[in-house]
This record gives C-alpha cells, sequence and structure tokens, in this order.
C-alpha cells in the first residue's frame, strides 16, 4: 500500500486541537508512515507556532492538491482572511472556522483527495447553525456519506467500548433504545471489528441499561423486553453476543478484557470506565462508514488551551490508527475477492 495522505482538521480555533497537531506533526517519523495535510490557514498555524517554540513544525503551503508535497506536512489553506484567535473562549467565529475546516476536509475525503480524516474536536455550542446542524461529527459523517446508520466507538489498543445511543439526555435514553437499533448497531460492530480490525469472530459484551441490568424485571423493563431479546435474535443468526450486564460490576471485575468490544447503553455508560481506564492513547472511531475517521478520545479542553501543555498523544495515536485501518481495510478486501482466502476466512468463522 502507498503511503495514504492523512486530512487532519483544527478543530475549534481556540481549543487545543492546533497544539496537538503541531506536537505530533513536528516530529518528523510521522512523515514515513504517511502524508499530512492541515486543512486550515498558514496564520492559525504560526500563531500556535510562536506559543510553542520548542516544536518546529516545517511546511507546505498548498492552495491545491496539485501541489502536495509527500516528503513534507502540507496545509490546505481552507481560508486567507485573518481570524481573531483566543485561546480557552469559546466565540462563534472559532466554531465557524472549526466548521470550514471539517466541511473543506470531508469534501475532499468523498472526492477522493485524502484517504482518510482525523478530525480535531468541536465545541457543540459554537458549531449549530443552519448549514451545521448536528451534536457532533459522528451525525455529520453519517448524513455526509449517506449511511443508513454509524456507530461510535472509542479504543485504547484491545480496549473498545461502542455506543447505542450518543449525545442523548439520560432522560430522553429510554425511549431510543430498541431491539430493531441494538441488532442494527451490533451488526455495524460486527462488520467494523473484522474489515477494519481484522478480528474474524469478534466476541461482544453488551450492557444492561438499569442498575444491576434491572435484576430479573425489578429495576426496570428494558433488559428483559428489549435488550435480552435482540442478543436472543444476534445469536440466533450466529454471532458471538452476550449479556446484558451490570455496567458497574463488569469494569470493577476488569470483565472487557474478555471480550474485543463492550457495548454500552448509553454516553456516560461506556466513556466514563472507557476514560477511567484506557491510557491517555484513546481514539475515537466512526463504525459504518465507507471512508475511515478516526479522532481524539478527548475535548477541546479550554481549560488549557493555549498553555503549551496539552498532550498530543491521543491525536498522534488518532493519525497512526487511521493509516492502521486503511491497510487493515486493504488485506481484508484482498482475502474476500481471493477465492481460496475467501473459503478459508468463512471456515474460521
Amino acid at each position: 500500500m502507498e503511503k495514504p495522505i492523512i486530512g487532519i482538521t483544527t478543530g475549534d480555533l481556540n481549543g487545543v486541537g492546533v497544539e496537538t497537531i503541531i506536537k505530533t506533526l513536528s516530529d518528523n517519523r510521522m512523515i514515513e508512515f504517511c502524508t499530512p495535510v492541515i486543512f486550515g490557514s498558514n496564520k492559525v498555524i504560526n500563531f500556535y507556532r510562536k506559543l510553542l517554540p520548542e516544536f518546529e513544525l516545517k511546511f507546505a503551503s498548498i492552495k491545491s492538491f496539485d501541489a502536495i508535497n509527500p516528503k513534507q506536512v502540507n496545509i490546505f489553506n481552507c481560508w486567507e482572511e485573518e481570524v481573531m484567535i483566543q485561546p480557552g473562549e469559546l466565540t462563534e467565529i472559532a466554531g465557524k472556522y472549526a466548521v470550514r475546516s471539517l466541511q473543506v476536509a470531508t469534501q475532499s475525503l468523498k472526492e477522493g483527495l485524502i484517504d482518510a480524516i482525523v478530525t480535531a474536536p468541536i465545541h457543540k455550542k459554537n458549531t449549530q447553525s443552519a448549514e451545521f446542524n448536528f451534536t457532533g461529527h459522528t451525525p455529520f459523517f453519517k448524513a455526509e456519506f449517506g449511511a443508513k446508520d454509524v456507530v461510535m466507538m472509542l479504543y485504547a489498543d484491545n480496549f473498545r467500548v461502542a455506543l447505542i445511543t450518543e449525545h442523548l439526555p439520560v432522560a430522553e435514553v429510554s425511549k431510543h433504545i430498541t431491539k430493531e437499533l441494538i441488532m442494527s448497531r451490533i451488526g455495524i460492530i460486527k462488520d467494523s471489528l473484522q474489515k477494519d480490525f481484522g478480528i474474524n469472530i469478534p466476541k461482544i459484551a453488551v450492557l444492561g441499561l438499569n442498575p444491576h441490568a434491572g435484576d430479573n424485571g425489578l429495576i426496570g423493563k428494558e433488559e428483559e423486553l428489549v435488550i435480552k431479546p435482540a442478543i436472543d435474535a444476534l445469536q440466533q443468526k450466529g454471532m458471538q453476543v452476550f449479556g446484558p450486564y451490570s455496567a458497574d460490576g463488569f469494569f470493577a471485575h476488569a470483565q472487557h478484557h474478555k471480550f474485543d468490544v463492550v457495548v454500552a447503553m448509553y454516553h456516560d455508560q461506556g466513556l466514563i470506565p472507557f476514560k477511567s481506564l484506557a491510557a491517555s492513547e484513546g481514539v475515537n472511531y466512526t463504525c459504518g462508514l465507507p471512508a475511515v475517521r478516526t479522532s481524539p478520545d478527548h475535548g477541546t479542553a479550554f481549560d488549557i488551551a493555549g498553555q503549551g501543555i496539552a498532550s498530543p498523544d491521543s491525536l498522534r495515536e488518532a493519525v497512526f490508527q487511521a493509516v492502521q485501518i486503511l491497510q487493515q481495510r486493504a488485506e481484508y478486501a484482498a482475502n474476500t475477492t481471493n477465492p481460496l482466502k475467501r473459503n478459508h476466512i468463512a471456515k474460521e468463522r
């Protein structure tokens, strides 16, 4: 596989996104793995370079992909105008240009000009508009690529947590959890583990919604009426799906080590244990897209923005993982189009 072109968005201009990008790409060894393209502007990068004098980032400034330099970091200039940057502040202007970076990068991905996309964090409050009416990156990419459904999954090494519901108020969660949704999303997760991570027969754990996974219906009925029937139906299809497990005991007894992925019913149920137990190199991945999109597992971190102390570990890992998933997809495609290898995979399953 040729060295892939990885597009990287700036995220909120007042957050830690650009700082972590500079720290990551100032290491010249990154060029050995991919050709990075930052979607932003020279002026934004230079603003943060001055705050990070110990990190030397050399780049080629381009306005066309015909000028891309595979031996350097590239900045694709999405705008020329001066933009007010106020690290740590939630401003309308920073959200506007975060969306501009994301939209230009996504269009480039759709046109095949880049091979994968890594998105730095945005803030939901200052990105909302008539042209960007999404609660985050995941629903945006679902709409852009016309995917039937997608799943948010965070992972670090072999510890993976995927979500049935994402950015919903807790009061709304139970209304959205249906047998059909659980089956659809676990199907997407299983396909992604096979195609994107090379796990032929993934072992999947499913958490309950209620405390103690409902205690046989004493503490809520969702497990008995919705979650267990979904698990039974998936098992009948030959999938290795188990549960529902009580979330507190599951993580307290390190049960997650026994599975390829843990499926949580809602955002905090999965992400609090993940961010508590995973190393700092956690990555957010969107399962179910025809394209590859990764991101760091943290937010804009306004409280430390502009101070030069943000860790680049998660963003660096997101770049590495984008490259690795591209390679795994290529290998999977080669295996499934080769009759001999396809038969071997079928036997493994």
